[in-house]
């Protein structure tokens, strides 16, 4: 087993795959900028080093920098955990050039399916449904109108790069076309580097739900069941739950058996998660796939009892996973509410000194976070502050689970969506799981309208 991880990352997944590692008997070096001096994860790492100045282009996404670090500290591994490096094959393969083991899949997979051009060709020749659109990057506009004239109106162009709602446009009809094309390549060019785009038919009220698989490099390939996340909003996910209330059994099995095997065609190793949108009569769709651990896993966790982090530091020492695919069992139901440094109205962010910090526990309450009381929540990143997950024996009593949790849950000196989640929790369309990706369109307008 590896002796000594670098993470290259910072708040509650740093911290997150310290327990891992802790538990495992690894030393752990943290990473962090000037803005981070004072963060959780850098209290709890066995050491840490000062990689920059606080922008991340200058210190979590300074390659040297990381890999600097990495080399002074004698480290066996980096994790990336997720965002910052964790889905650059450069990345990647600079680690594997300076003889650390990257805890990821290989850069050759996640150059392919980090491109969702290419992901949507790989996933379609492994046997995933697509939705109807282009074959690959849409080059000139004029291109665009065919495509989208063929395949029919509503189209949404997406960067073919990124995500996270970048560059992408949803388009209802031909006069909008063109505006939403250029507007869509100006702003991926700006985010990711790359300008490309792609065309596809949009569904008007999609759920979007993602099967969480783990691969070895012994050519084993499971599925964990699926996450239902529609409850976002600009494309950004707040709520997420697993398993989603839309399956049945029959289905997980059928769209899980689907999943694993494209990913075991595709050789793919580590933790992944395939992206899907389904429609209500359970038609689905290949969306795209992100090749490292989500910031939803933790739902996954508490209805499999699987550790996902130590299961990609295993892998990633080359042990097989250890478990088949009859061997997975779910047991009850998980609620995850992301809770973000954010005006819960305005979604404005709100960095700043907390104040006043209560955390609730009881049964089947888990909190990831990397704040506490005295903590200045910086304005440089990423405004999630934690997360808080409930596992229960019913989707019913889970709900009722975040609803107390959220009760005593206090963080002062900063706005905070704790407010916003405890909206969603007495929604009649959560309870009965009405649910799409427009959830948090229609929930607003009814919270305008009184």
């Amino acid at each position: 087993m590896f002796k000594k991880i670098l993470i290259a990352n910072r708040g509650e997944i740093a911290c997150r795959i310290i327990w891992a590692c802790r538990e495992l008997g690894i030393e752990t070096v943290a990473i962090y900028s000037e803005a981070d001096s004072d963060s959780l994860h850098v209290r709890f790492a066995d050491d840490a080093v000062c990689i920059g100045p606080p922008p991340s282009g200058q210190s979590y996404l300074h390659i040297p920098a990381v890999i600097s670090a990495a080399e002074i500290k004698n480290v066996d591994a980096i994790h990336p955990g997720y965002g910052f490096l964790a889905e650059n094959a450069h990345f990647a393969e600079v680690c594997e050039a300076c003889n650390i083991k990257f805890i990821g899949p290989t850069p050759a997979a996640i150059r392919t399916m980090g491109d969702k051009a290419q992901a949507k060709k790989a996933m379609k020749e492994a046997g995933l449904p697509l939705l109807p659109g282009s074959e690959g990057v849409v080059e000139t506009i004029e291109d665009a109108i065919a495509i989208a004239n063929n395949i029919g109106y509503p189209v949404i162009v997406k960067a073919s790069a990124g995500g996270g709602g970048r560059g992408m446009r949803i388009v209802r009809n031909s006069s909008e076309l063109s505006s939403a094309y250029q507007t869509a390549r100006h702003e991926a060019g700006a985010a990711f580097n790359d300008p490309s785009v792609y065309i596809e038919k949009y569904l008007e009220n999609p759920r979007h739900i993602e099967f969480q698989i783990l691969g070895d490099t012994h050519g084993n390939v499971v599925h964990l069941g699926e996450r239902e996340c529609s409850i976002q909003r600009r494309h950004q996910k707040l709520i997420e739950e697993a398993p989603s209330a839309l399956l049945n059994q029959e289905v997980r099995n059928r769209v899980g058996g689907l999943v694993a095997k494209a990913c075991q065609e595709i050789g793919y190793v580590s933790a992944g998660t395939i992206e899907l949108l389904f429609d209500n009569d359970c038609n689905f769709y290949f969306m795209e796939m992100n090749t490292r651990i989500q910031v939803e896993h933790p739902v996954t966790e508490m209805i499999t009892g699987i550790d996902l982090v130590q299961a990609q530091i295993r892998i990633a020492n080359g042990e097989p996973l250890g478990f088949s695919q009859e061997d997975v069992r779910f047991n009850g139901h998980s609620i995850e509410c992301r809770i973000n440094a954010e005006h819960p109205e305005k979604f404005t962010p709100s960095p700043g000194l907390i104040t006043a910090f209560n955390l609730p526990g009881g049964p089947g309450v888990r909190i990831d976070t990397a704040a506490y009381l005295g903590y200045t929540v910086p304005p440089n990143y990423d405004s999630m502050v934690g997360k808080l997950i409930v596992h229960s024996s019913s989707r019913q009593m889970a709900i009722a689970r975040m609803k107390r949790a959220l009760d005593v849950m206090i963080i002062e000196g900063i706005k905070t969506t704790i407010p916003l989640h405890r909206r969603i929790m007495d929604s009649q369309d959560f309870i009965s799981g009405n649910l799409s990706t427009r959830f948090m369109e229609t929930f607003l307008a009814q919270q305008k309208a009184g």
